[in-house]
């Protein structure tokens, strides 16, 4: 196997992921099985190779269908595919709603779009969502698809796309969240069909000779970041950051006032986490305390006038409200720290669950810890995928606002959860994931009494 160093015999990050990529894309155009499947850490590029593959198709004169799970990503898909190859013809197949998609497409003159499968036929590329891909009838089958987030499809709606195609690249990240269903699938589980299962490990139970490959870099987790994330949510499919310690930086113009706020800032700045731990309680879901703090935070990110270097450009950017992010595990804690930011007069920061925040990139993102306060940890709340999409959405740093005690929380309450036969373990699980987060936070605590 080549090795690719750089100076001081650290591996090429730039070298392993282009190796990595070609051996997809290779496996892909030129492999013999109807199926390649692509684990991918946070931030490590997954649009950037469904846009690359899909032209590396359509240059080979194979016309494709991309299914993504929400219009959201089918536009952003669209968007990042005319930007790297503007005269390439693309087919926006969207519903009958009103306002079906992103009217930025409407000024890309190679884009189609129609509700109708029929009207853009003939197109190099055609993408839609699952849901919509599900209702189309009565054509001949693409020889080729893309699946992206391939780990967030439930099986069934796999099945309901699957006649569709010939073969297919199926790329996710088996970190986040699993596919949700509104239904309970308890009468399924440990069954190779079970449609509740993500269409990634029904297809690898009926298929296990499949290719299977994995992008080895974060290009959005900071140095760090990486370790801990790697560690805590992806043991058996470990990954670097793309970037070093001291290539990217966060600084303040404004110094510190000494409150609880601005030293866990300072904590963040300089070691990319921060933990803000308020005392011990048992709280509401909505715990007024622990969402002032939180609203807090984020004034005085912007109150001290922050400033980022990174990788993409020598001269400091500043940190506006658009590139910081709250994360919460419920609605009404996001609903509640969106009033207390509008209380302290902050506009423009996205403030949303995990899954929600799936997908998106910030360079600090504040995170209501989804055990804060509790009296019991349930499964809800333990769950791994939530936790790693909280805390990998940013590029420089992370903060933490938490209640005291969780640890012993965790303790107390250790997986209840019935184990049931066939069903595949998730490895880690959320006890032991929140304790790895938790030990790693507490090197960079700082208690506060607001």
């Amino acid at each position: 196997m080549t090795v690719f160093a750089q100076p001081g015999g650290a591996l090429d990050p730039g070298a392993a992921a282009a190796r990595a990529t070609e051996a997809i894309l290779h496996d892909t155009l030129h492999g013999a099985h109807r199926g390649v499947v692509v684990d991918s850490p946070p931030g490590a590029g997954k649009s950037t190779l469904v846009v690359r593959a899909a032209q590396e198709l359509a240059a080979a004169g194979r016309p494709l269908m991309v299914i993504a799970q929400t219009n959201a990503q089918v536009d952003d898909l669209v968007l990042r595919l005319a930007e790297k190859d503007p005269g390439l013809p693309v087919g926006r197949l969207h519903s009958s709603d009103p306002d079906p998609y992103d009217r930025a497409l409407d000024d890309l003159p190679h884009v189609r779009k129609s509700a109708k499968a029929g009207d853009l036929a003939g197109l190099d590329v055609v993408i839609s969502t699952a849901a919509k891909w599900a209702h189309v009838k009565d054509v001949e089958p693409w020889p080729h698809a893309i699946v992206d987030e391939a780990y967030q499809m439930r099986s069934d709606a796999l099945l309901a796309v699957a006649s569709l195609f010939e073969r297919a690249l199926f790329v996710g990240d088996p970190g986040q969240l699993d596919p949700f269903a509104i239904v309970g699938a308890e009468q399924w589980a440990g069954l190779s069909y079970d449609p509740s299962g993500s269409a990634v490990t029904t297809l690898l139970a009926h298929n296990p000779t499949l290719p299977q490959h994995r992008l080895p870099v974060s290009w959005r987790l900071p140095a760090s970041a990486a370790p801990l994330v790697s560690d805590a949510f992806y043991p058996y499919t470990p990954f670097r950051s793309g970037t070093g310690h001291g290539d990217r930086r966060l600084t303040f113009g404004v110094d510190s006032d000494g409150s609880g706020p601005d030293r866990v800032i300072d904590e963040a700045a300089e070691s990319g986490w921060g933990l803000l731990e308020l005392p011990a309680r048992y709280t509401p879901r909505t715990d007024p305390e622990a969402v002032r703090a939180v609203a807090l935070v984020v004034r005085r990110l912007l109150d001290r006038g922050g400033a980022s270097v990174s990788e993409r450009a020598t001269d400091p950017a500043p940190l506006t409200a658009d590139r910081i992010a709250v994360g919460t595990a419920h609605r009404d804690q996001a609903a509640a720290v969106r009033s207390a930011l509008t209380d302290l007069g902050v506009t423009n920061v996205t403030v949303d669950t995990a899954n929600r925040l799936q997908g998106r990139e910030f360079d600090v993102t504040v995170v209501l810890h989804p055990l804060s306060g509790r009296p019991d940890a349930t499964a809800f709340h333990l769950e791994t995928g939530r936790l790693c999409v909280l805390a990998s959405r940013h590029r420089h740093a992370c903060i933490v606002v938490c209640r005291a005690g969780v640890s012993d929380l965790l303790d107390d309450h250790p997986s209840t959860e019935p184990v049931q036969l066939g069903v595949t373990v998730k490895f880690p699980d959320g006890w032991e994931a929140n304790h790895a987060v938790l030990t790693h936070l507490a090197e960079h605590r700082v208690a506060w009494r607001p």
